[in-house]
């Protein structure tokens, strides 16, 4: 089968540094790229023999060390200008992994301060936060759109990006005409179907996540827990937490949007693509010792289905199907529940206290009947944990 969407060259190079992780099935790897095993295990042997047409980028060194100072300071602006949100660090690492000496940190910030490369941040520097970090990749997953981005065209972009929170790898940058839950569905099918699923999302209290009327029980949710994938929320009003997100953010605003109008969704998507290629591939990320996400991501070993089946549930369970409205019917009268469920089975289960029953999803609990009070059913209370898994 062809290769599928960006170029060939940047599905090779994924391709080949996600087979090459430990452990990883490459024949299910070759599935998810669309592609046949013999292809697949092509393309490996080329990169494992040093094939410079499917490597980041050549290993030739560019310049000897011994060359004059006016090379090196050339060479340095050469990454500067084709990465402007790049700092020293990022720079000086990247002539180093080309094979040259490269001039200190303090001296690469110099010639780009020299130059005019550099712009200080508004209010100056600030104290690095200590980040929590997942142990493995695919544990968690952290989701969100930056905002609302206008087009040249008069529409308006929202930019949906998903990274694994361990590895720090994109797995999507999706150009959106909405925030809606549909869109959100459509998107992460292509991006399971890719890399598997993860054990969570990391997500803000926001839609399509989150209900507008404070409840966290959602369509968009449902149908994740399904597949077998927790959501997690972050707590209320407390941005930091969320800290590897907004950062992403950050570096996708300064290296994709800054001083650019993207003419339509067509053009935006393919400067994420790029970048996306960049970022995870050759990009170097202080957090991780600059390596690159790529060295530190593996597909997830629990594949999309093909088919969604339905909660089971067990033979002592008094189980219902929730109307449009939506509701159950339970001991002669009809029980409101959240509308995230409907058409889906509920089971209906005594709690400790007589006259006390919990409805449940699968091993979840939604709300609990009251028979013997005036309410007819409450929302379970989903307390944000105090810690937070950034």
């Amino acid at each position: 089968m062809p290769w599928r969407e960006v170029s060939a060259m940047d599905q090779r190079r994924e391709f080949a540094l996600l087979a090459m992780q430990e452990g990883v099935n490459r024949r299910e790897l070759c599935r998810r790229f669309g592609i046949s095993p013999q292809t697949g295990y092509k393309w490996l042997a080329r990169v494992e023999a040093g094939d410079a047409e499917l490597a980041d980028r050549s290993r030739r060194p560019l310049v000897s060390p011994r060359r004059s100072n006016t090379a090196i300071e050339t060479l340095v602006l050469a990454v500067r200008d084709a990465h402007p949100a790049w700092g020293a660090r990022k720079i000086a690492y990247c002539l180093q992994r080309d094979g040259m000496t490269p001039p200190a940190i303090s001296t690469v910030h110099e010639i780009l301060h020299r130059n005019g490369r550099i712009i200080l941040p508004p209010g100056g520097a600030t104290q690095p936060l200590q980040r929590f970090e997942k142990e493995a990749p695919n544990q968690l997953w952290q989701m969100d759109f930056k905002g609302r981005m206008p087009l040249a065209n008069n529409a308006a972009c929202h930019p949906l990006t998903v990274i694994d929170d361990h590895s720090r790898y994109a797995l999507c940058i999706q150009a959106c005409a909405n925030e809606q839950s549909a869109t959100v569905q459509q998107r992460l099918i292509q991006t399971f179907r890719r890399y598997g699923l993860p054990d969570a999302f990391f997500v803000d209290n926001g839609s399509p996540w989150g209900d507008s009327g404070g409840s966290r029980w959602t369509a968009l949710r449902v149908w994740l827990l399904k597949l077998g994938v927790d959501t997690i929320y972050a707590r209320p009003f407390h941005p930091q937490s969320r800290g590897k997100n907004e950062r992403f953010h950050r570096s996708l605003k300064a290296e994709v949007f800054a001083a650019r109008r993207f003419r339509d969704f067509a053009e935006l998507q393919r400067a994420f693509d790029t970048w996306r290629t960049v970022y995870n591939l050759q990009r170097p990320h202080e957090a991780l010792g600059m390596d690159v996400p790529a060295t530190r991501y593996k597909p997830s070993t629990r594949p999309m289905p093909d088919k969604i089946v339905e909660v089971e549930y067990a033979s002592n369970d008094i189980v219902r199907r929730v109307s449009v409205n939506p509701r159950i019917d339970f001991k002669g009268r009809r029980w409101r529940v959240p509308k995230a469920f409907r058409g889906e089975r509920l089971a209906i289960r005594p709690l400790d206290s007589d006259g006390h029953y919990g409805i449940f999803f699968g091993s979840r609990k939604v709300a609990e009947i009251d028979l013997t009070g005036t309410k007819s059913v409450s929302d379970v209370s989903e307390q944000v944990s105090t810690m937070s898994p950034d």
